[in-house]
């Protein structure tokens, strides 16, 4: 068997270059989510689908989704198998889509033109996802290519839609029952710079938009007016202190141990300085450990709301005008069961990381939202792992040629274990 692995990763080493080449290729090709005005996955798509064909695996499917904003008007999806010899599948999983750069004036180079020093390749999702991608396709050749002989099938998915909710993604693979209990499921999209960490269990995620309706007037006449954006920042600040104080217990099972509650996006309310702003939007993104209730959160929120439209108010002559405050959950995912840490999927990726890398890597629980959680709900093993510097979302994003590298030796012995 030792023989075997030596001849794979050997392999592997030697497709250095093509690692590089097609990570350059992804990153040239924008994929940033059409939820954030991108256009989709398609031209990436493509281009995977021509790779897997030129590697020549056993079996290559499409699964397209409709979704007129995005280019072509549909989201792809593509899953590939390689056989093996008993009737079970181990799936790496890896998205297509990323999300937008950001700010361009943090970047040192264009996000869309890959930027190679020395063993970083940087670019707008570089680590997120592509890297997964690139040591999937690099596995099924380096297996192909050594004629290597599977016992579980090798199943690759490269989905659309992880960055805005999956429903163009792997929710709809699991309602088209492309996976069958008993397979096993790797998701590369989070892990430890080390690649020492596991990730089976993940926090509750809870998205608030709090829109602040007040009354516009000319800022000089303040009396006139009831300033949203006062309103809004003195609720979003309070509701912050409230969920901070009341669910602050820690589980350092999780990274962090603690629950977060994050005010993150604000909505441009006023063009000009000299306007009081009659609406103010700003968003929540909530990261709850499992043992607290979503449901709760909620409730706290609107319980503050009452209280504020009922203290904030204007007269404007005999009518009195009273601040409105309205909620939206824009995005919510309760926290699924945990992977058994004791699951064969568990216990076979330990095992081919001490055996490819030599380290003994542990498990926890993370904050960030990944596939996994979905294929839980539908009662799959799943494990999440890779070597990452976490530069995901970030300005500068990239992924080391040397964790591609590292990384595809496990997953290419994780079929023949």
């Amino acid at each position: 068997m030792r023989v075997l692995f030596n001849n794979i990763f050997s392999k592997i080493e030697g497709l250095r270059n093509y690692a590089i080449e097609i990570l350059c290729k992804l990153i040239e090709l924008n994929a940033v989510n059409p939820t954030y005005g991108g256009p989709g996955e398609l031209k990436r798509a493509d281009f995977i689908l021509k790779q897997l064909e030129e590697i020549g695996v056993d079996r290559i499917s499409r699964y397209d989704v409709p979704d007129e904003r995005a280019e072509g008007g549909i989201r792809p999806n593509i899953v590939a198998l390689l056989k093996g010899s008993e009737d079970k599948t181990l799936w790496i999983v890896s998205h297509m889509d990323t999300v937008p750069p950001g700010d361009l004036s943090k970047w040192h180079s264009d996000p869309f033109k890959p930027l190679i020093a020395g063993d970083k390749v940087y670019g707008r999702g570089a680590e997120d996802n592509c890297q997964a991608i690139v040591s999937s396709l690099v596995s099924a050749r380096a297996l192909v290519e050594t004629r290597s002989e599977l016992k579980l099938n090798l199943g690759l998915v490269f989905a659309a839609d992880e960055e805005a909710g999956s429903k163009y993604g792997v929710v709809e693979l699991l309602k088209r029952n492309v996976f069958r209990q008993g397979d096993l499921v790797i998701v590369p999209d989070a892990g430890s710079p080390k690649g020492d960490f596991i990730e089976i269990a993940e926090k509750g995620i809870l998205w608030l938009k709090i829109t602040t309706h007040g009354v516009q007037a000319h800022s000089s006449m303040p009396h006139k007016g009831l300033n949203a954006h006062r309103v809004g920042m003195k609720y979003a600040l309070m509701l912050d202190e409230i969920l901070h104080v009341k669910y602050s217990e820690r589980d350092p099972f999780f990274d962090p141990p603690y629950s977060t509650f994050e005010p993150t996006r604000k909505e441009e309310n006023q063009q000009n300085v000299n306007t009081i702003p009659g609406k103010d939007v700003i968003y929540f993104d909530c990261r709850v450990l499992p043992k607290y209730s979503l449901d709760d959160i909620i409730s706290d929120a609107i319980r503050l709301k009452e209280l504020f439209e009922k203290t904030y108010y204007v007269k404007l002559g005999e009518k009195k005008i009273g601040v409105k405050i309205d909620l939206e959950v824009v995005a919510r995912a309760d926290a699924a069961p945990p992977t058994d840490p004791n699951s064969e999927v568990v216990v076979k990726l330990k095992q081919a990381i001490k055996i490819a890398r030599g380290i003994d890597a542990r498990v926890g629980g993370i904050g960030g939202g990944t596939y996994a959680a979905l294929f839980r709900r539908r009662g799959f093993p799943a494990a999440v792992w890779a070597t990452l510097d976490e530069t995901a979302h970030n300005p500068n994003e990239y992924a080391k040629i040397s964790n591609i590298v590292e990384d595809t030796k496990v997953f290419a012995i994780l079929p023949i274990l």
